[in-house]
This record gives structure tokens, C-alpha cells and sequence, in this order.
């Protein structure tokens, strides 16, 4: 009977000890798993979330934009079609906002907050500065709700922006130019600070 007992405690001693042997290589294992994945490097998003913004006298323009870059694509004619909306960048809408009322192309745009929109073209662009800032894409895009709308000449360059790029520019205290570069296609227009 001892022998029976002996042999039983000694096959349930050998059993815990293989599980726990197989215990120690699972958090082991699990251990490794976890730390290779904290080591994994960010992955840097392709249009990155980007703004800009100046002051011009008391005015302050903001625009709020994703980048996205060019990586040996054709944009124009291309990734984004001529002669329909672009949002004039990647994702969510691009919008401006401005604390003090513009002149742009001789029309008064009322402080607030805008969406940015372009229609691009092998010749002269259109660009929309929308009511309807907050929207993903170019989706909900009513020609309506445009605030001011007006035909602008790009000019070329031979040097590509690889990363979509927008610029408030100060001319004086009192007035001011907006650009956006890409590829190898360059927009400016002025504003003048309204009174």
C-alpha cells in the first residue's frame, strides 16, 4: 500500500513540476512578445495633422490642415482629378479661421471658421471658402454654402513640395497673403483686413 501511495505522490510531483516548467515558459514567452512590440517603432502617419497660423495687426488666421505628401505620384490630374472639389488636402476638411473680418477678391468673408475648398484645373483653379468647415472629405460639399468663390492662375514650379503646404504670409499690419504648395503647383492669394 506504502509503494502505491509512494508512487502516486511521486507521478503527482513530476506532473506539477512539468506544468510549472511550462508555466515559466508561457510568461516567458508572453514577456518577449510584449517587450518586441513596445520596441516597434511609431509608424509616421502619411498625412500628417498640420496648422498654421499668423498674426497680422490684431487679426489671427488659423488653418487647419492634413499633409499629405506627394511619394512619387502624380497629384494633379492625377490623385486628385481636375476640374472636381478637393478638400485642398487629406482626410478632414482643410478650414481657415480668421477673428477679424477679410477682403478677399473683393468680397467681405465674416470672422468664423470656413472650410477651404479648390476645384483644380489645367488652368485657372476655383477656390471655395465654405460655411460647412467640419466635414470629412469633400462629402458633404454644397456649392450654397459658399461664402466666397473666385478663380485663381497656380503658378508652376520645377522644385516639388513633397508635403502639402500652407503659408499665411504678412505683406503689413493691415493686409496679407494665404499660399498652398504641393507637387510642383503653387496657389497665393491676398486678403486685406477689413476695418
Amino acid at each position: 500500500m506504502k509503494t502505491i501511495v509512494s508512487i502516486l505522490f511521486l507521478g503527482i510531483l513530476i506532473i506539477g513540476c512539468k506544468n510549472q516548467e511550462h508555466t515559466k515558459k508561457d510568461e516567458h514567452l508572453h514577456q518577449e512578445t510584449k517587450t518586441s512590440k513596445e520596441k516597434a517603432p511609431k509608424k509616421k502617419p502619411l498625412s500628417p495633422h498640420t496648422e498654421t497660423m499668423t498674426m497680422i495687426g490684431d487679426a489671427h488666421i488659423h488653418i487647419d490642415y492634413s499633409s499629405p505628401g506627394v511619394r512619387g505620384r502624380i497629384i494633379f490630374g492625377g490623385l486628385v482629378g481636375y476640374d472636381q472639389v478637393w478638400q485642398a488636402g487629406a482626410h478632414m476638411a482643410t478650414w481657415i479661421e480668421t477673428n477679424k473680418d477679410l477682403i478677399i477678391n473683393g468680397e467681405t468673408l465674416p470672422k468664423g471658421k470656413y472650410g477651404f475648398f479648390t476645384i483644380p484645373s489645367k488652368g485657372d483653379w476655383t477656390v471655395m471658402i465654405n460655411k460647412n468647415w467640419e466635414q470629412h472629405g469633400k462629402d458633404e460639399y454644397d456649392e450654397k454654402d459658399d461664402v466666397i468663390r473666385f478663380k485663381i492662375t497656380p503658378t508652376l514650379s520645377e522644385e516639388i513640395t513633397e508635403h502639402l503646404e500652407y503659408k499665411v504670409n504678412k505683406i503689413d499690419d493691415k493686409s496679407g497673403t494665404i499660399s498652398m504648395a504641393w507637387e510642383k503647383v503653387n496657389l497665393e492669394f491676398p486678403f486685406v483686413i477689413k476695418n
